[in-house]
């Protein structure tokens, strides 16, 4: 089964980080929403942060702001993955240059298009 950990998930279903773990899930993704301030989204436990997710995710798809992602980019490279998604307004010249510096497969797409959902429409 692939997996996707989903930093900055969210509670709020009319924001893409609640619309990416429903669309991960409808695809049949194992789904790791991570965020400091919850503890359940969408039925799901939540992690606090990358590095306390049980298991390497395929796949980690990001809703955050350029600085916060810059300053999780250390711990994504640290658990490891095979993508990192950096969704729209989450990238920036520094994010993809410190991205790079880690050795990161960085996608600049919208998870949720990617995974073949319609944001907006979840």
């Amino acid at each position: 089964m692939k997996t996707v950990a989903i930093i900055g998930a969210s509670n709020d279903r009319s924001k893409f980080g609640n619309q990416a773990v429903r669309a991960f899930r409808r695809q049949g993704y194992k789904v790791f929403p991570v965020n400091p301030h919850e503890t359940e989204i969408e039925g799901l436990p939540v992690w606090r942060s990358i590095l306390d997710v049980p298991e390497r995710p395929h796949l980690i798809s990001i809703y955050l702001p350029p600085p916060v992602t810059l300053q999780v980019l250390p711990d994504i490279a640290a658990r490891g993955c095979d993508e990192l998604w950096l969704n729209p307004g989450t990238e920036s010249a520094e994010v993809l240059a410190e991205a790079e510096r880690l050795g990161l497969n960085v996608i600049q797409a919208c998870s949720i298009a990617g995974v073949g959902e319609t944001p907006g429409a979840l």
